[in-house]
């Protein structure tokens, strides 16, 4: 089974500098967990609800707090013909 049979399409955003108050309701707007971060055709990072509730448990200002400042750029990406057992494997290193 390859990845394009399961994948879904991602919810974007090209304003590492959005709040992750922004980033928050862009995610409940979308209905997903994650938000990828664009810069033109580049992916430079993700954030996550779980960085959203992170960011608050410890104290900080999600209205005041860039997206750019908590956001993983350490993303394995793999193409729509890997196979699921392949994107598997990587996850897991």
């Amino acid at each position: 089974m390859k990845v394009s049979e399961i994948m879904t399409k991602a919810t974007v955003t090209d304003a590492a500098q959005d709040s992750l108050a922004e980033a928050a309701a862009r995610m409940w707007n979308a209905q997903t967990g994650s938000l990828l971060v664009m810069e033109g055709e580049h992916l430079v990072g993700i954030v996550t609800e779980r960085d959203v509730l992170r960011a608050i448990a410890h104290g900080m200002d999600p209205n005041q707090v860039p997206v750019k400042d908590l956001m993983r750029t350490d993303v394995i990406t793999v193409g729509p013909q890997t196979t699921l057992k392949e994107a598997a494997k990587l996850m897991a290193t």
